[in-house]
């Protein structure tokens, strides 16, 4: 696979924290722009993915909605995920 170069701006204070964790993980700064942008773009795929089940569920007057404990359980098990 081949890389390609981009130029980004960033304030001062967002950079310095950048450089910071890239020494902390022992990573290049390309490394972790890198991560950091296949994380967003994991995350935001599982958004959209998210938004269509809920999307198709909304339209079925025939799904019944989870009982209260199985709704209380699950936002325990996805809390902080967004």
């Amino acid at each position: 696979m081949s890389n390609v170069k981009t130029a980004i701006s960033l304030e001062k204070p967002l950079f310095e924290e950048v450089e910071a964790l890239a020494e902390e993980m022992k990573v290049s700064r390309s490394s972790l722009f890198a991560l950091a942008a296949k994380e967003f773009i994991q995350r935001y795929k599982s958004q959209k993915l998210l938004e269509a089940i809920n999307a198709a569920y909304a339209g079925s007057a025939e799904v019944e909605e989870a009982p209260a404990p199985m709704r209380a359980k699950h936002l325990e098990l996805v809390k902080g995920e967004w």
